[in-house]
Order: C-alpha cells, then sequence, then structure tokens
C-alpha cells in the first residue's frame, strides 16, 4: 500500500427559522405549506467511507498496472460504461500502451479528498511513471481521478474518461508517438568512393478524415499511387478519428507528378518530401557492378516487427534485406529518436510527454575496390558477348581476394542487375521496377542468385590440388612416386583420361599440371583404403562444403561427404568409388567459388584458413572508425613445407610450362614477368547426359610473393582452360598493369 494522506471535511447543514417583529396577527399569519415545511426541514445525506473509495482507486490502478482492462472496467461508473463500451475502452488502453511502447507502470498516492458539497464525489490526487521501450522512464506527476457514489449500486466508483489516460485525451486529444530515425548512412569502397546514399527523392502523403468528400473514390486511387493493400488504408481510415490528420502512404516522384492533382482534388491530400535510398556507382546511379553485395532494403516480414519495435523501428520503417544492407543492418539505420505526444484532434501538440535523441547511424566502408569490380564485370560481359561462353552458359562468377587479410577486392556475380529496382522508392518508379522484378525472377539465368557465395558447383579437377596434398602429407605417396597414367584406370571400375593415351609416368607435382585423371583415380582408391575419411576431412579443413565464415553478406555451405554422412543419409553405403569421384572433384561434391578462392589463398600463404572479409571499416564521416577490421585467421592446416613447395610448383607450371594445361592462355602475357600459380577444372554438370560442363580456374599471384587469390567458374561453358582461365589472365592483367582488353 502505498503512503497516503486523505483530507477529509465534513458538511454541516444549519438551518434557522428566525421571527420578525412585530408578529402579525393570527388572523393576517399565513399557514406554511407542506413543501414549504419539507423544504425547512433538514434532510439527512448518507454517509460513505472515503476508505472504500480509496480502495475502488488503488485496484483500479493495480489493474491498470496489470493489463487487465476488463477488471478496471469493472471499477468505472454506470454512466461511464454506458458512455464506453468495453470494446472501446479496451481498444483507448491498448492503442496508449502501445503508442508508448509501455512496458510497466507504477503509482503513488498522495491525496484524496471529498467534494465540499456533496459526500458522494472525491477527488484521488496520484503520480504515475511509466516505463517504456522506447521512451525509457517518464513521469507524469500531477494526475486527478474522479470517484464518485454509484446510484445504481451505492459504491463508490471511478468516474472514467479518456481522460484518466491522460488529462488531455478527456477534450479529444490524441497520443502520438513520432519516431526521428537518423538518415540511413552511407556505404563507400576502399578508396572513399560512394556505392550508396541517401539521395533519394519520395513524397509523404495525409489527408485529414472529415474532409474527404468520397472515400471510396479516394481509397481507389491512393491504392496504386503509394502501393499499398486497399485493406490497410482502410484500416487506417476506420481507427482514424473524423477530423484527424492520416498518414496515408508514400510514394515515389513518378508517382506524384501521375496522381498528386487528382489526389488533392478528390482527397483533399497534403504532401510532404521524404529522402531515401539511393545507389550510385562512379557517380552516376548505376547499382550494377555492386547489386550482388550492396545487396537491398525493404520494409519489414510481420514476423520481424515485435523484434524491430523493442529498439523503435515501426512496420513502416525501411531496413536491411539482404547483402550488407542486412547484415550491417544495426551499423546503417542507427538508432530512432522518439517523442511522446499529446495532439489536437488538429495535430496541435498540447503536450510533449517525453522525448529520447536519436544516434546517428554510421557509414561502412567495404573492401571492394571498385575499379576492379567494374572490370571484372566487364571482363565477364565481355566474354559472354565475344561468344567466349557461350549462350549454353547461364552465368559466372568471379572472386579477388587478398591470400593475407582476406579482403575481398572483387566479388561480382553474372548476370547482374540494377539494386535500385528493389529499393522501396526505385528512383524509375514503382510500375516500371515491379516489371523489371518479374523480368529477373522470370529470368532462367537467375540474376538475382549472388553465385560466389550462393551458387553451388562440383569443383572439377581444381579438387586435385586437395587430392595431392593428403596423399602427400599422409606420407601415402611420397614425392618421387610415380604413377604410369596411358589413359586408363581400372579397378573393378573404369576410368579414362581427359587426354586420349594419358599423360605417361607422373609424380604428384607433374599429374598436377598436367591434371592427369587416372593418377588422381589412384591417389583416391589408395585414400580410402589408407582411411575414407581423410581425404573428405583434407577437403573441409581445406575449406570446401563449409561455411567461410564471412560475416557480411549470405552464403551457402556446400557438401563434402564422408562415409558417415552416407550412412545417415543414403541407402548405398560408402565405397571406394565415392573416394575416386572425390579425388577429382565429381560425385557428391558441391563448393562455393568463395570457398575455392579461400582454399587456393590457403596454398599461397602457407595454409592459413583467412576468413573472408567484405566490411573494411565502419564509423561517422569525419570522426575516427568505431570499428576496423583485422584479419582473422580460423585455422591453420599443417602442410609438409616440402608438399606446399611440390604443391606450388605444380600449379605454377599450368601457366608456365609448355606442356601445362593453361600456359597456352598466358604464354604471352605481361603476367609472365610475375609468374601466375593455378589450376584448371573441368566440371561434369550432372543436372542432364547432354549438360555442358562447368569451366573453373583458381590462380594466385605473384608466384614469390604471393599477394592475391583469383576464381572464376563459369557455368555449362566447358572446359576450365579454354574459358575461364583467359578471364582470370584479363582480370589479374588489369589488376597488376592497368591492361584493359
Amino acid at each position: 500500500m502505498f503512503p497516503r494522506y486523505i483530507a477529509v471535511g465534513s458538511l454541516l447543514l444549519l438551518l434557522a427559522l428566525t421571527a420578525c417583529q412585530p408578529t402579525p396577527s393570527a388572523q393576517e399569519q399565513p399557514l406554511p405549506t407542506i413543501a414549504q415545511i419539507e423544504a425547512a426541514t433538514p434532510v439527512p445525506q448518507p454517509t460513505y467511507s472515503l476508505d472504500d473509495g480509496l480502495r475502488v482507486a488503488i485496484l483500479f490502478l493495480d489493474f491498470w498496472s496489470a493489463g487487465n482492462y476488463a477488471e478496471m472496467y469493472n471499477r468505472i461508473a454506470f454512466a461511464s460504461q454506458e458512455a464506453t463500451p468495453f470494446e472501446s475502452f479496451e481498444r483507448i488502453y491498448t492503442a496508449a500502451a502501445r503508442s508508448m511502447t509501455l512496458t510497466s507502470l507504477q503509482y503513488t498516492g498522495i491525496t484524496l479528498f471529498p467534494n465540499s458539497v456533496r459526500n458522494d464525489i472525491a477527488t484521488f490526487n496520484y503520480a504515475v511513471t511509466f516505463q517504456t521501450e522506447r521512451l525509457g522512464q517518464f513521469d507524469d506527476p500531477d494526475r486527478r481521478m474522479q470517484l464518485v457514489v454509484d446510484p445504481h449500486n451505492g459504491e463508490w466508483r471511478v468516474a472514467w474518461t479518456p481522460g484518466d489516460i491522460f488529462a488531455e485525451m478527456g477534450s479529444g486529444g490524441q497520443l502520438r508517438l513520432d519516431l526521428s530515425p537518423p538518415l540511413r548512412a552511407n556505404i563507400f569502397d576502399r578508396d572513399d568512393l560512394l556505392l550508396a546514399d541517401m539521395n533519394g527523392r519520395i513524397v509523404v502523403v495525409r489527408a485529414v478524415k472529415n474532409k474527404i468528400a468520397d472515400w471510396g473514390q479516394c481509397l481507389s486511387l491512393l491504392a496504386p499511387a503509394t502501393a499499398r493493400d486497399p485493406a490497410v488504408l482502410q484500416g487506417i481510415y476506420d481507427e482514424s478519428s473524423a477530423d484527424w490528420l492520416m498518414d496515408l502512404g508514400t510514394m515515389e516522384t513518378f508517382a506524384y507528378e501521375q496522381y498528386a492533382t487528382q489526389l488533392e482534388t478528390v482527397c483533399a491530400a497534403e504532401f510532404s518530401s521524404r529522402i531515401s535510398r539511393r545507389y550510385m556507382f562512379n557517380g552516376a546511379v548505376d547499382g550494377r557492378p555492386m547489386a550482388n553485395v550492396l545487396g537491398s532494403i525493404g520494409f519489414p516480414d510481420e514476423a520481424d516487427v515485435p523484434r524491430l519495435a523493442e529498439v523503435g523501428f515501426d512496420s513502416d520503417s525501411i531496413i536491411g534485406k539482404s547483402g550488407v544492407e542486412r547484415f550491417w543492418d544495426e551499423t546503417l539505420r542507427g538508432q530512432p529518436g522518439a517523442t511522446l505526444q499529446i495532439v489536437s484532434p488538429g495535430g496541435t501538440v498540447l503536450r510533449q510527454l517525453a522525448r529520447t535523441p536519436s544516434q546517428p547511424a554510421q557509414s561502412i566502408w567495404l573492401t571492394l575496390d571498385s575499379d576492379l569490380q567494374a572490370e571484372t564485370l566487364r571482363i565477364l560481359d565481355n566474354a559472354y558477348k565475344s561468344g567466349l561462353a557461350p549462350q549454353t552458359s547461364r552465368g559466372a562468377s568471379a572472386v579477388v581476394m587478398n591470400v593475407h587479410t582476406g579482403e575481398i577486392l572483387a566479388l561480382v556475380s553474372y548476370p547482374t542487375y540494377d539494386a535500385n529496382v528493389l529499393l522501396p522508392f526505385p528512383p524509375m518508379g514503382r510500375q516500371s521496377a515491379d516489371a523489371i522484378i518479374r523480368q529477373l525472377q522470370a529470368d532462367t539465368r537467375r540474376p538475382l542468385l549472388n553465385r560466389p557465395t550462393q551458387g553451388l558447383y562440383p569443383l572439377g579437377s581444381v579438387m586435385k590440388i586437395v587430392t595431392s596434398l593428403a596423399v602427400l602429407n599422409e606420407g601415402i605417396y611420397s614425392l618421387d612416386t610415380r604413377y604410369t597414367c596411358n589413359g586408363l584406370w581400372n579397378r573393378d571400375i573404369v576410368r579414362v583420361d581427359w587426354l586420349p593415351g594419358g599423360h605417361g609416368t607422373q609424380t604428384t607435382q607433374d599429374a598436377l599440371t598436367h591434371s592427369c585423371n587416372p593418377f588422381y583415380y589412384e591417389a583416391g582408391f589408395m585414400l580410402n583404403q589408407y582411411n575414407p575419411f581423410t581425404l573428405p576431412t583434407y577437403a573441409r579443413n581445406m575449406g570446401l562444403g563449409v561455411l567461410t565464415g564471412i560475416q557480411d553478406i549470405e552464403e551457402e555451405q556446400g557438401l563434402i561427404i564422408d562415409p558417415d554422412w552416407k550412412a545417415r543419409l543414403s541407402s548405398i553405403p560408402w565405397n571406394f568409388s565415392d573416394a575416386v569421384n572425390m579425388s577429382i572433384g565429381q560425385g557428391e561434391v558441391q563448393v562455393t567459388p568463395l570457398q575455392v578462392t579461400r582454399m587456393v589463398a590457403a596454398i599461397a600463404n602457407g595454409g592459413q584458413m583467412v576468413r573472408p572479409e567484405l566490411v573494411w571499416k565502419a564509423g561517422l564521416l569525419g570522426e575516427a572508425p568505431s570499428f576496423v577490421n583485422t584479419p582473422e585467421v580460423d585455422t591453420v592446416v599443417e602442410i609438409q613445407p616440402e608438399v606446399l613447395e611440390a604443391l606450388r610448383a605444380g600449379m605454377c607450371n599450368v601457366t608456365q610450362r609448355q606442356d601445362g594445361t593453361a600456359e597456352y592462355q598466358f604464354r604471352r602475357s605481361e603476367l609472365q614477368t610475375i609468374g601466375v600459380c593455378g589450376k584448371t577444372g573441368t566440371a561434369t554438370d550432372g543436372s542432364s547426359p547432354s549438360a555442358i560442363s562447368h569451366a573453373w580456374f583458381a590462380a594466385y599471384a605473384p608466384m614469390r610473393d604471393p599477394e592475391i587469390a583469383v576464381v572464376v567458374m563459369v557455368e555449362n561453358s566447358g572446359e576450365g582452360s579454354g574459358v575461364a582461365a583467359p578471364i582470370v589472365r584479363d582480370i589479374l592483367e588489369y589488376y597488376f598493369f592497368g591492361i584493359r582488353k
């Protein structure tokens, strides 16, 4: 029970009859009437205990604190109940709690005193402290509750009006929570080139309900103009008071130009401007080179609204939906400020109850080199336009990564799209954007798929790097072990080489340079004899079929199977043929291009599995950054020095020795002055017997002091040496020498 101080007064009714002199005679003195006699006789009034009234007030507030609106309603006077049915009463309190983001309240009683004339009326003075999610704690110290003895039951009740929530609501005021989210922050590349800002423009539409002559006609215009569901607009209309200024939605400038005059005429609409997201590149609005990295923003899904409401965002807030926009959403969006006010029906502020300032959004700087990103996209595009990549190919990936830090310098998915079409308020207009989105969704090339991190493919002969590592590192083969590759391998199952007649006698280093299939069939067989888990374990340790750990963008895990996997998920037990298939990157091998880039980087840097990074730093413009990326090494693969040297030599000879599988693509390149080490891959696409193979080329450079790893994968395009290798060559020539072809 809270402390209370009760001032109790008493009312004394004193009636005095006085006589006037001289007294008139009996004949002159009129006799009093019955009404006069009754009027002159004091009528005793019933007494009512103020303690009982106090108990009702306390119960009413206790039930408010508990959110028990039904019991609150039972404590209000019959006249109040007649004026406000329970459904309305409950809705008013629920709406107030929602507007305040109320979590709890505490009250303190101050005084209870009776009416000076009537003892069936009393006033309870008290204070309330509100605890809210969005505004923190605020006080309302000077509150009054009217108590009356209800004639229907002779007991104290609350003479309730909406003013018992806040005083101004008793005369029509309404609660309004105004959020003031900071502008979504910018995104830059590593050289401060602006990639995304908030310089787009949208139009906010508002109207007063009782100024709309024909709501049905108005609704038929609002729905297409604002691109909102008519049911949502109808709900806003139904819940608004007659003279309430309604927020009806937003429009792009294109829609404003089309609908403004009609909306002003039919809806008496009012308009204001708001800025929106815009994706840029090299000073022009063109989100294509970065679309798969930047991702998209939009309105939250229904399931996300409660979580966002806890931190001050509502269903109309813009949040990151994919890509770095999603993974760095909290940084980019900041923390909204909020102001809780009571406003008149016309929008005049009657009282400000609470306010909390916004926390500014922080910009992020990507590790990407925009020039390299754009040039890589151009090189891929030229490959398709020139016919190097055939029409059978649905798309391609390219990744360039620093082998020591994991910083991604380019991450290109082809074909791509304009990131601006996915904006809630696209600069080309909603209708045009929707048409483009429908085309993207229907495109069999799947341009919305971020191939470098989400595309899953068999690895083909690039897997021979891992197989070579496993068979040498485990001592199953020595560096001098030779195998004669005659073009045919036969151990209960028959496999053939890609080169008729084979490659002759090979060491592991030679086999890697020549990509001799029978050598690796035998290596896979021997590894399986040694331990069926050895090759799958090496593959996973080198980052294949496992998440890379990138924290800035979506990625798929892929698949490397082993005997346990087959025992759980297949009716066919593990067989040596599984290891044979895996040894050349076929069978049930599914990897992403980013995983392969990380694997090649580990060969280049001596076994460190660096975590790929797309965000370099974050912070407020002009201030010291709040976050700076530091390279992370998840694990270190123990590779014997002589084994590492053999693997590197075998890869370097791929581009430098005349019998290397990709030497002819690099023969006249400036890159021969620094050396490129790589591996070709031609991966059978098992989707259909007639499907053309995927082309891979994975490389690092320079040879003696590796700096970057580059991986290109072109779907259904043919051989890695013929299609992917020249694309990697062109990327490296641009990176090291600035050569553009």
